[in-house]
């Protein structure tokens, strides 16, 4: 009996040696598995912050791409960052681009001033591309060439690419700009583009440029070739030999319509940002082309120019039948227009 009774005890003591192991074993494994499921769950937090930290800093690159601490807010709609599809704009990606376009008429000096942008080193001016018929062959002909343009894949050799900090073109009154003037406008305010608005003050000698340009266009003066502009005083000075007789029958009404045409044109965009520059001031003002580069968000540079003057002489020495000029214009509103 008392052999039995240590029997059962032994048996008990035996049967909780073996137990200890395996409960000691299921202990390890559960804090194992504790410990991984805590491992793996820190290391998902850890990613997923890793990516929503390089997530706002791409989302902080963009920012401080598209709105540079240094431009007003007001101005911020005419700031642009274009990403052409012909070409990579590399380093210059967040270059600011300033879109805009020189309103003007034919022998207003647009062609010179043009000239003077674009010798600054961040200015494509790329002429007058509405001079194309097709071009301009109705409103969305127009809108198409605009959005090329300030996609800035449109290349001529104004085009200085990568880093230009103002893109745009001349426009003259005649090539379809007046045609749809509402359209254009909306277009122009929506896009963000800035108007460089260049007139003559005095269109009695806007017209005698005009005649003596038409004339060398059929008469090819220059070794049988038409230009419209020269680059050397000997090229001008036989071009200023012409005095072409101006029919005075018209002259009046065709000054009229001139200045009647740029004050519709002043009035039906006068809701786009701009600026209005006169021929005379650029030339007698010398911080008329500063206001210009400020206007366009540029640094400040000394713009040059390669052309010549054509006609430099007083009026009375330009016109073959100066005494009928005056006495037309003497008793009209543009007897002031004489002694230009």
């Amino acid at each position: 009996m008392v052999l039995q009774a240590k029997m059962i005890v032994y048996s008990s003591k035996s049967s909780k040696g073996t137990l200890f192991p395996v409960r000691s074993m299921l202990v390890f494994f559960i804090a194992l598995f504790g410990f991984y499921v805590c491992y793996f769950s820190f290391t998902q937090i850890t990613l997923e912050n890793e990516e929503e930290e390089m997530n706002g800093a791409e989302e902080r690159t963009n920012v401080l791409c598209k709105r540079p601490s240094e431009i007003p807010y007001e101005q911020m709609q005419y700031v642009h960052f274009p990403r052409p599809m012909s070409y990579d704009r590399g380093e210059c990606e967040c270059t600011p681009v300033r879109f805009f376009v020189i309103v003007s008429m034919q022998r207003s000096g647009s062609g010179w001033f043009e000239t003077l942008l674009n010798s600054h080193p961040n200015v494509s001016s790329n002429g007058e591309i509405f001079s194309v018929r097709e071009r301009r062959e109705d409103i969305a002909s127009i809108l198409w060439t605009l959005d090329k343009l300030y996609d800035l894949d449109w290349h001529t050799s104004a085009a200085k690419n990568e880093c230009t900090a103002a893109f745009g073109l001349k426009w003259m009154l005649n090539q379809g700009l007046m045609d749809y003037p509402d359209e254009i406008v909306d277009y122009l305010i929506k896009k963000g583009v800035m108007v460089i608005f260049l007139f003559r003050r005095n269109t009695l000698r806007r017209l005698v440029s005009v005649l003596a340009n038409d004339h060398d266009k059929k008469t090819k003066q220059l070794n049988g070739t038409h230009k419209a502009h020269v680059h050397s005083q000997e090229e001008a000075e036989i071009l200023a030999r012409f005095k072409p007789e101006v029919d005075v029958s018209s002259l009046i009404p065709s000054m009229r319509s001139a200045e009647q045409s740029m004050d519709a044109c002043l009035r039906r965009f006068r809701a786009t940002r701009h600026m209005i520059l006169y021929y005379e001031d650029v030339i007698r003002d010398d911080n008329a082309l500063s206001r210009v580069q400020e206007f366009l968000g540029l640094p400040v540079r000394r713009l040059s120019s390669r052309h010549v003057k054509i006609h430099t002489s007083p009026l009375p020495d330009l016109v073959d039948n100066w005494e009928d000029v005056r006495r037309t214009l003497k008793p009209t509103e543009f007897a002031r227009l004489l002694d230009g």
